[in-house]
């Protein structure tokens, strides 16, 4: 498909919205973008300029420095079950890894992937890296339809792509639904990609790894990332485990395309694994906070049908107004200066819902409910 005909990020779009009238004098109140507000901890930011001193400012391995790698795999075993070596590794953004991974998938006639409806924008990734996504729609309660996957796979299918906790729907899959989903691409011969992006943001239950059913890495392949954790988004820190055929593929593909990633970032990175749970665990406490006043507030809507939230710092609740979910959200940054997501943006059974992030501050989330409430109540 020529990239002229690829959709652009729902989520970039808005920000370049929200951008341009913030650039015209206005005040906008965004619950639209996924990026925690709180500051790098600056334990983390000294990591990183320490390691510049220490001359970290050349090209290095496009696998990642030994630190970080060693840092995976004691954070992997340590919070995650996942029994892996170095050789597992790599050190490399998670949306990159996402594309990455797909292009090491697309080998043979195996050229389709499942990816989740309601999910993340894993439709283009996959169609830039040669391959047909195939959406699996997900039940009312945003929990996986064994049936239907069954049903989807097929002699085409490379893998499957899950996203606990997920974004858009901040749904937390439990140990026996992976424990399923695992057994069923066991016996289909197909992989399991694990985006847990949100892996630290958890509210009910507990976060599982389905790396953690293997012995070693085979056919699961972990994503992880340090963006929203450690509030480390700009840095674009993430990290794949894999068997060595998939990091191998992976690897050519970093090598070609841009050599490595900043050696200092991943010194900071490889502390970050290695030192920093309390913020971790702090952050998630605050993004609770934000969890249960955004749920609260949903809630005195009437228009609304809001969701269980597990983790993540989502919300997708579904509105009863009769109209396109993109022109609902596109009134209400017009009218009210308020940004969200349409659901339509998360594939087709997204549609009649909209998505609300609540990773700002309170008062910005508050101020922007209060527009929202006001807004609801008008169309």
């Amino acid at each position: 498909m020529p990239i002229d005909d690829l959709e652009e990020s729902a989520s970039l779009e808005v920000v370049n919205l929200v951008l341009r009238k913030i650039s015209m004098g206005e005040q906008v109140f965004s619950l639209a973008v996924g990026e925690p507000v709180f500051d790098t901890p600056p334990e983390i930011v000294e990591a990183a300029i320490q390691g510049m001193k220490k001359g970290m400012t050349h090209y290095t391995s496009s696998l990642g420095i030994p630190e970080v790698r060693e840092a995976i795999v004691g954070k992997v075993r340590r919070k995650n079950g996942i029994k892996c070596l170095v050789d597992n590794t790599m050190f490399v953004s998670s949306k990159m890894a996402i594309y990455g991974v797909f292009m090491a998938l697309n080998a043979g006639a195996r050229n389709e992937i499942l990816i989740p409806d309601p999910g993340y924008f894993y439709r283009e990734p996959a169609i830039l890296a040669g391959l047909k996504p195939v959406p699996y729609p997900l039940k009312d309660d945003y929990s996986l339809d064994m049936g239907t996957i069954r049903k989807l796979i097929s002699t085409r299918t490379a893998g499957i792509i899950i996203n606990t906790p997920s974004n858009p729907t901040g749904k937390v899959y439990s140990r026996n639904e992976l424990t399923e989903l695992f057994k069923i691409c066991h016996d289909a011969g197909i992989r399991i990609i694990s985006d847990e992006a949100y892996e630290d943001l958890v509210y009910s239950g507990s976060h599982f790894s389905i790396g953690s059913l293997e012995n070693e890495p085979d056919a699961v392949i972990s994503i992880f990332t340090l963006s929203k954790s450690y509030a480390m988004t700009g840095w674009r820190a993430g990290y794949i485990v894999a068997d060595r055929t998939i990091i191998n593929r992976v690897l050519k593909f970093v090598e070609h395309a841009f050599t490595c990633f900043p050696p200092f970032i991943q010194y900071a990175s490889a502390f970050a694994l290695q030192n920093m749970d309390t913020a971790v665990k702090r952050f998630r406490e605050q993004f609770l906070e934000r969890r249960d006043y955004i749920l609260a507030r949903l809630r005195e809507i009437d228009s609304f049908t809001v969701n269980a939230v597990d983790g993540a710092f989502y919300v997708f609740p579904k509105f009863r107004q009769k109209m396109e979910s993109k022109r609902l959200a596109n009134l209400l940054l017009e009218k009210e200066n308020v940004a969200i997501l349409p659901g339509s943006a998360f594939g087709s059974r997204g549609e009649g819902h909209v998505r609300i992030s609540y990773s700002g501050s309170l008062e910005s989330i508050g101020a922007g409910m209060d527009r929202l409430e006001k807004f609801m109540r008008t169309i």
